[in-house]
């Protein structure tokens, strides 16, 4: 389900928490950025405005398209626009505490998350991502020719046969 987010309502309710106070718009696009891998998904924030000067560190951001509203707009026109231009809006989930965004997204059936659910579940979702150990490179190269003779002697199997002793009669019974 894509995301479609309103940058500066979301960034003003997580800056309320103590100890995001000083997150800038890179810093949330990068937490997006990483929730979005974690989840296989795809999204868009937009924000007001025409964004800081130096806008390098927003566009080392990865998997989030970042938009700016630039001077003559504002980001809830230029959500609106991209939820009636959304060629599947029932797969959408628009991220906004916005009273005319959410309705907007109604309009259409988005799913509409308000900043105060959709950031904690980002978060537990990043958690949990991080919790979660790697797959070792052995799962899938397979156990090495040692391991493979541990096995066949532990199973007394003779590796030039091509079943066990003894197992097709124990399957045509």
């Amino acid at each position: 389900m894509p995301f479609l987010i309103d940058g500066y309502n979301l960034l003003r309710a997580v800056q309320k928490i103590d100890v995001y106070a000083d997150l800038t718009e890179a810093q949330l696009c990068c937490y997006l950025a990483d929730f979005l891998r974690v989840v296989k998904d795809r999204g868009t924030i937009v924000f007001d405005g025409i964004g800081p000067p130096d806008k390098r560190e927003l566009m080392s951001v990865i998997g989030l398209e970042i938009h700016f509203s630039g001077e003559r707009s504002d980001a809830d026109t230029v959500i609106e626009w991209k939820i009636e231009e959304n060629t599947a809006p029932r797969r959408l989930a628009v991220v906004s505490s916005d009273r005319r965004l959410r309705s907007a997204a109604a309009r259409r059936k988005c799913k509409s998350i308000p900043t105060d659910v959709f950031w904690p579940a980002m978060c537990k979702a990043l958690e949990a991502a991080s919790q979660t150990p790697a797959e070792p490179p052995e799962k899938r190269a397979g156990i090495t020719a040692g391991e493979a003779d541990v096995w066949m002697k532990l199973f007394e199997l003779d590796a030039s046969s091509p079943t066990p002793d003894g197992i097709e009669e124990e399957c045509d019974k």
